[in-house]
Protein backbone atom coordinates (compact mmCIF):
# COMPACT_ATOMS: atom_id res chain seq x y z
CA UNK A 1 0.00 0.00 0.00
CA UNK A 2 2.81 2.11 0.33
CA UNK A 3 4.15 1.63 -3.05
CA UNK A 4 0.56 3.11 -4.49
CA UNK A 5 0.51 5.77 -2.58
CA UNK A 6 3.87 7.13 -3.81
CA UNK A 7 2.45 6.55 -7.50
CA UNK A 8 -0.49 8.24 -7.43
CA UNK A 9 1.41 11.67 -7.04
CA UNK A 10 3.94 10.61 -9.62
CA UNK A 11 1.20 10.24 -12.18
CA UNK A 12 -0.62 12.86 -11.29
CA UNK A 13 2.48 15.60 -11.68
CA UNK A 14 3.28 13.89 -15.30
CA UNK A 15 -0.92 14.21 -16.51
CA UNK A 16 -0.75 18.05 -15.42
CA UNK A 17 2.63 18.26 -17.41
CA UNK A 18 1.22 16.90 -20.54
CA UNK A 19 -1.83 18.73 -20.16
CA UNK A 20 0.22 22.18 -20.03
CA UNK A 21 2.85 21.50 -22.57
CA UNK A 22 -0.23 20.23 -24.79
CA UNK A 23 -2.51 23.83 -23.85
CA UNK A 24 0.72 25.80 -23.83
CA UNK A 25 1.14 26.29 -27.73
CA UNK A 26 -2.37 26.91 -28.52
CA UNK A 27 -2.57 30.06 -26.26
CA UNK A 28 0.48 31.54 -27.24
CA UNK A 29 -0.38 31.45 -30.86
CA UNK A 30 -2.57 34.36 -31.40
CA UNK A 31 -3.57 33.28 -35.22
CA UNK A 32 -5.01 29.58 -34.17
CA UNK A 33 -8.51 29.22 -35.10
CA UNK A 34 -10.47 28.55 -32.31
CA UNK A 35 -11.42 24.42 -32.26
CA UNK A 36 -8.64 23.77 -34.61
CA UNK A 37 -5.85 20.88 -33.84
CA UNK A 38 -3.38 22.89 -31.93
CA UNK A 39 -0.49 20.12 -32.83
CA UNK A 40 -1.66 20.71 -37.00
CA UNK A 41 -1.56 24.51 -36.74
CA UNK A 42 1.86 24.59 -34.86
CA UNK A 43 3.20 22.08 -38.13
CA UNK A 44 1.37 24.20 -40.59
CA UNK A 45 2.89 27.87 -39.16
CA UNK A 46 6.39 26.17 -38.56
CA UNK A 47 6.22 24.97 -42.72
CA UNK A 48 5.44 28.65 -43.33
CA UNK A 49 8.45 30.30 -42.31
CA UNK A 50 9.88 32.79 -44.61
CA UNK A 51 13.69 32.63 -45.01
CA UNK A 52 14.05 34.86 -47.75
CA UNK A 53 11.88 37.61 -45.54
CA UNK A 54 8.24 38.86 -45.84
CA UNK A 55 6.59 41.72 -47.35
CA UNK A 56 2.61 43.38 -46.92
CA UNK A 57 0.32 43.23 -49.62
CA UNK A 58 -3.17 43.94 -49.33
CA UNK A 59 -3.44 43.08 -45.79
CA UNK A 60 -1.56 39.53 -45.89
CA UNK A 61 2.29 38.91 -45.15
CA UNK A 62 3.60 37.07 -47.87
CA UNK A 63 7.25 35.74 -48.94
CA UNK A 64 9.84 37.23 -50.88
CA UNK A 65 11.32 35.36 -53.96
CA UNK A 66 14.77 34.46 -53.64
CA UNK A 67 17.58 36.26 -55.26
CA UNK A 68 17.60 35.14 -59.07
CA UNK A 69 14.13 35.70 -58.84
CA UNK A 70 10.80 37.93 -59.72
CA UNK A 71 7.47 37.79 -58.57
CA UNK A 72 5.03 36.46 -60.81
CA UNK A 73 1.90 36.29 -58.30
CA UNK A 74 1.17 37.39 -54.88
CA UNK A 75 -0.03 35.06 -52.13
CA UNK A 76 -3.74 34.40 -51.19
CA UNK A 77 -4.02 32.10 -48.88
CA UNK A 78 -0.72 31.44 -46.94
CA UNK A 79 2.91 33.35 -47.13
CA UNK A 80 4.37 30.54 -48.93
CA UNK A 81 2.05 30.42 -51.77
CA UNK A 82 3.56 33.42 -53.92
CA UNK A 83 4.22 32.68 -57.44
CA UNK A 84 8.11 32.95 -58.12
CA UNK A 85 9.75 33.04 -61.13
CA UNK A 86 13.33 32.64 -62.34
CA UNK A 87 15.06 35.19 -63.77
CA UNK A 88 15.54 35.46 -67.92
CA UNK A 89 19.26 35.40 -69.27
CA UNK A 90 20.28 39.06 -69.53
CA UNK A 91 18.71 39.82 -66.88
CA UNK A 92 19.38 39.41 -62.73
CA UNK A 93 17.78 40.01 -58.93
CA UNK A 94 20.96 40.57 -56.32
CA UNK A 95 18.74 40.04 -53.65
CA UNK A 96 15.42 38.57 -52.07
CA UNK A 97 12.79 41.35 -53.75
CA UNK A 98 8.50 40.94 -54.70
CA UNK A 99 10.09 42.91 -57.83
CA UNK A 100 7.64 42.20 -60.93
CA UNK A 101 10.35 41.87 -63.03
CA UNK A 102 14.81 41.25 -63.08
CA UNK A 103 17.21 44.30 -63.45
CA UNK A 104 18.85 43.90 -67.14
CA UNK A 105 22.27 42.86 -66.68
CA UNK A 106 25.17 45.90 -67.62
CA UNK A 107 27.12 46.11 -70.70
CA UNK A 108 31.16 46.55 -70.73
CA UNK A 109 31.15 47.19 -74.41
CA UNK A 110 30.16 50.45 -74.76
CA UNK A 111 32.25 52.02 -77.61
CA UNK A 112 35.21 54.08 -76.93
CA UNK A 113 34.46 52.94 -73.08
CA UNK A 114 37.36 50.47 -72.59
CA UNK A 115 36.08 48.05 -70.68
CA UNK A 116 35.37 44.06 -70.41
CA UNK A 117 34.04 41.76 -68.56
CA UNK A 118 35.31 40.59 -64.81
CA UNK A 119 32.51 38.52 -63.96
CA UNK A 120 29.40 37.57 -66.61
CA UNK A 121 26.08 38.32 -65.32
CA UNK A 122 23.98 35.55 -63.47
CA UNK A 123 20.42 35.70 -62.30
CA UNK A 124 21.10 36.80 -58.94
CA UNK A 125 24.07 38.73 -59.84
CA UNK A 126 25.19 42.01 -62.28
CA UNK A 127 28.20 41.84 -64.46
CA UNK A 128 31.23 43.06 -63.14
CA UNK A 129 33.33 45.73 -65.63
CA UNK A 130 36.96 46.16 -65.36
CA UNK A 131 39.11 48.36 -67.24
CA UNK A 132 41.57 46.58 -70.34
CA UNK A 133 44.89 46.42 -69.86
CA UNK A 134 46.67 49.58 -70.19
CA UNK A 135 43.41 51.54 -69.20
CA UNK A 136 42.72 52.90 -65.80
CA UNK A 137 39.83 54.38 -64.16
CA UNK A 138 39.68 56.47 -61.11
CA UNK A 139 35.94 56.49 -59.60
CA UNK A 140 35.88 56.84 -56.19
CA UNK A 141 32.70 54.11 -56.57
CA UNK A 142 34.37 51.39 -58.09
CA UNK A 143 31.97 51.14 -60.85
CA UNK A 144 33.73 52.75 -64.03
CA UNK A 145 31.54 53.67 -66.98
CA UNK A 146 34.53 54.66 -68.77
CA UNK A 147 38.36 53.90 -68.70
CA UNK A 148 41.46 56.59 -69.83
CA UNK A 149 44.53 55.11 -71.68
CA UNK A 150 47.58 54.79 -69.63
CA UNK A 151 50.53 57.27 -70.02
CA UNK A 152 53.57 56.07 -71.95
CA UNK A 153 56.66 57.58 -70.36
CA UNK A 154 59.83 58.69 -72.17
CA UNK A 155 62.23 58.59 -69.32
CA UNK A 156 61.99 55.61 -66.33
CA UNK A 157 58.41 54.76 -65.08
CA UNK A 158 58.29 55.49 -61.42
CA UNK A 159 54.80 53.78 -60.46
CA UNK A 160 53.25 51.71 -63.02
CA UNK A 161 49.46 52.00 -64.40
CA UNK A 162 46.64 50.16 -62.83
CA UNK A 163 43.50 50.04 -63.33
CA UNK A 164 42.54 52.94 -60.54
CA UNK A 165 46.05 54.93 -61.37
CA UNK A 166 47.75 56.48 -64.37
CA UNK A 167 51.12 55.69 -64.75
CA UNK A 168 53.69 58.05 -63.01
CA UNK A 169 56.49 59.14 -65.09
CA UNK A 170 60.40 59.41 -63.19
CA UNK A 171 62.14 62.91 -64.00
CA UNK A 172 64.83 62.94 -65.89
CA UNK A 173 68.15 63.01 -63.98
CA UNK A 174 70.04 66.32 -63.70
CA UNK A 175 66.83 67.99 -64.63
CA UNK A 176 67.20 71.91 -63.80
CA UNK A 177 63.88 72.45 -61.92
CA UNK A 178 64.76 75.61 -59.99
CA UNK A 179 65.96 77.18 -63.49
CA UNK A 180 62.98 76.06 -65.38
CA UNK A 181 60.49 77.28 -62.85
CA UNK A 182 62.75 80.77 -62.81
CA UNK A 183 62.33 80.39 -66.48
CA UNK A 184 58.82 79.98 -66.53
CA UNK A 185 58.16 82.84 -64.02
CA UNK A 186 60.46 85.28 -66.19
CA UNK A 187 58.09 84.22 -69.27
CA UNK A 188 54.80 85.07 -67.30
CA UNK A 189 56.17 88.32 -66.48
CA UNK A 190 56.85 89.47 -69.94
CA UNK A 191 53.75 88.02 -71.86
CA UNK A 192 51.61 90.41 -68.63
CA UNK A 193 53.56 92.89 -69.41
CA UNK A 194 53.39 92.63 -73.54
CA UNK A 195 49.45 91.77 -72.83
CA UNK A 196 49.27 95.29 -70.53
CA UNK A 197 50.56 97.14 -73.26
CA UNK A 198 48.80 95.85 -76.00
CA UNK A 199 45.45 96.43 -74.15
CA UNK A 200 46.64 99.91 -73.83
CA UNK A 201 47.63 100.71 -77.69
CA UNK A 202 43.82 99.08 -78.71
CA UNK A 203 42.47 101.17 -75.89
CA UNK A 204 43.96 104.65 -76.80
CA UNK A 205 43.24 103.33 -81.05
CA UNK A 206 39.56 102.67 -79.73
CA UNK A 207 39.03 106.25 -78.33
CA UNK A 208 40.51 108.21 -81.90
CA UNK A 209 38.28 106.08 -83.48
CA UNK A 210 34.27 107.85 -83.86
CA UNK A 211 32.09 105.39 -81.75
CA UNK A 212 29.00 103.78 -83.63
CA UNK A 213 25.76 103.02 -82.39
CA UNK A 214 25.54 99.53 -81.73
CA UNK A 215 22.20 98.24 -84.37
CA UNK A 216 20.78 94.53 -84.10
CA UNK A 217 23.00 92.45 -87.10
CA UNK A 218 20.76 91.52 -90.08
CA UNK A 219 23.37 89.80 -92.13
CA UNK A 220 25.98 87.42 -92.20
CA UNK A 221 28.75 88.59 -92.14
CA UNK A 222 31.94 88.67 -89.75
CA UNK A 223 31.24 92.46 -88.56
CA UNK A 224 27.84 90.83 -87.26
CA UNK A 225 29.86 88.39 -85.47
CA UNK A 226 31.99 89.88 -83.88
CA UNK A 227 29.10 92.96 -82.29
CA UNK A 228 28.95 92.98 -78.89
CA UNK A 229 27.91 89.80 -77.24
CA UNK A 230 27.42 88.16 -73.73
CA UNK A 231 30.91 87.43 -72.57
CA UNK A 232 29.40 85.07 -70.25
CA UNK A 233 26.81 82.68 -71.89
CA UNK A 234 26.26 79.92 -69.33
CA UNK A 235 23.17 81.35 -68.53
CA UNK A 236 22.00 80.97 -71.98
CA UNK A 237 23.07 77.12 -72.80
CA UNK A 238 20.18 75.43 -72.44
CA UNK A 239 18.13 77.61 -74.76
CA UNK A 240 21.52 77.74 -77.28
CA UNK A 241 21.57 73.69 -76.72
CA UNK A 242 16.90 73.64 -77.97
CA UNK A 243 18.84 75.16 -81.33
CA UNK A 244 21.61 72.52 -81.80
CA UNK A 245 21.77 69.05 -82.78
CA UNK A 246 24.29 66.87 -81.57
CA UNK A 247 26.15 66.54 -84.72
CA UNK A 248 26.75 70.39 -84.81
CA UNK A 249 28.27 70.38 -81.61
CA UNK A 250 30.51 67.08 -81.88
CA UNK A 251 32.07 68.69 -85.22
CA UNK A 252 32.49 72.04 -82.93
CA UNK A 253 34.47 70.13 -80.07
CA UNK A 254 36.49 67.58 -82.71
CA UNK A 255 37.58 70.98 -84.49
CA UNK A 256 38.88 72.57 -81.63
CA UNK A 257 40.71 69.17 -80.35
CA UNK A 258 38.43 67.85 -77.27
CA UNK A 259 39.58 64.33 -76.86
CA UNK A 260 37.12 61.34 -78.09
CA UNK A 261 37.08 60.00 -74.65
CA UNK A 262 35.71 63.33 -73.31
CA UNK A 263 32.92 63.57 -76.33
CA UNK A 264 32.00 59.86 -75.78
CA UNK A 265 31.61 59.87 -72.43
CA UNK A 266 28.49 62.94 -72.63
CA UNK A 267 26.80 59.96 -74.83
CA UNK A 268 27.32 57.43 -71.89
CA UNK A 269 26.57 59.47 -69.18
CA UNK A 270 22.74 60.04 -70.84
CA UNK A 271 22.23 57.44 -73.35
CA UNK A 272 18.52 58.00 -74.12
CA UNK A 273 18.22 61.63 -73.72
CA UNK A 274 19.83 63.02 -77.25
CA UNK A 275 19.36 67.15 -75.50
CA UNK A 276 20.69 66.29 -72.36
CA UNK A 277 23.87 65.14 -74.41
CA UNK A 278 24.14 68.01 -76.43
CA UNK A 279 24.05 70.40 -73.44
CA UNK A 280 26.41 68.54 -71.73
CA UNK A 281 28.96 68.54 -74.13
CA UNK A 282 28.22 72.04 -75.37
CA UNK A 283 29.01 73.47 -71.57
CA UNK A 284 32.74 71.11 -72.02
CA UNK A 285 33.04 73.17 -74.91
CA UNK A 286 32.53 76.50 -73.95
CA UNK A 287 34.59 75.71 -70.68
CA UNK A 288 37.26 74.81 -72.96
CA UNK A 289 36.84 78.30 -75.54
CA UNK A 290 36.46 81.15 -72.71
CA UNK A 291 35.20 84.42 -73.07
CA UNK A 292 35.36 84.40 -77.38
CA UNK A 293 32.71 80.84 -77.25
CA UNK A 294 30.15 83.18 -78.07
CA UNK A 295 31.76 84.54 -81.21
CA UNK A 296 33.08 81.56 -82.05
CA UNK A 297 30.23 79.05 -81.99
CA UNK A 298 28.01 81.96 -84.09
CA UNK A 299 30.84 81.93 -86.89
CA UNK A 300 31.74 78.46 -86.78
CA UNK A 301 27.65 77.73 -87.66
CA UNK A 302 27.61 80.61 -90.35
CA UNK A 303 31.17 78.58 -92.00
CA UNK A 304 29.26 75.48 -92.16
CA UNK A 305 26.49 76.91 -94.00
CA UNK A 306 23.76 77.20 -91.22
CA UNK A 307 22.61 80.49 -91.35
CA UNK A 308 19.33 79.84 -89.94
CA UNK A 309 20.52 78.37 -86.76
CA UNK A 310 23.85 81.07 -86.38
CA UNK A 311 21.27 83.99 -86.59
CA UNK A 312 18.72 82.30 -83.58
CA UNK A 313 21.57 81.57 -81.86
CA UNK A 314 22.98 85.32 -82.58
CA UNK A 315 19.30 86.66 -81.60
CA UNK A 316 19.68 84.49 -77.95
CA UNK A 317 22.88 85.90 -76.91
CA UNK A 318 21.97 89.59 -77.94
CA UNK A 319 18.94 89.06 -75.64
CA UNK A 320 16.15 88.62 -77.88
CA UNK A 321 13.31 86.20 -77.17
CA UNK A 322 12.67 83.52 -79.32
CA UNK A 323 9.18 82.33 -79.88
CA UNK A 324 9.84 79.40 -82.46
Amino acid sequence: MAANHTRVPVRLIVFILFWYVLLLPCSSQSDVKVGANPWREIIRSRRQVCVDGTYEHEGRTCCLCAAGQYLEKHCSSSPDDRVCEHCQTGTYNSNPNNFESCRPCTSCSHPNANLEVAEPCTIARDTKCRCKESHYCTSNTGSCTICHPCRVCSTKIKEPCTATNDTVCDKPEGTPTTAIVVSVLVLIVVLAAVGVAVFIWKKKKAAKQPQTSSTTPDNGNQADVEMQLLNDIEPLLPKIAEQLEWKDVEHLAMQSGMLSAAIQSCMLDYPNDSQEQTLQLLKKWVDTQGRKASNKLVQNLRDSRKIAKAERIQDILCGKNLTG
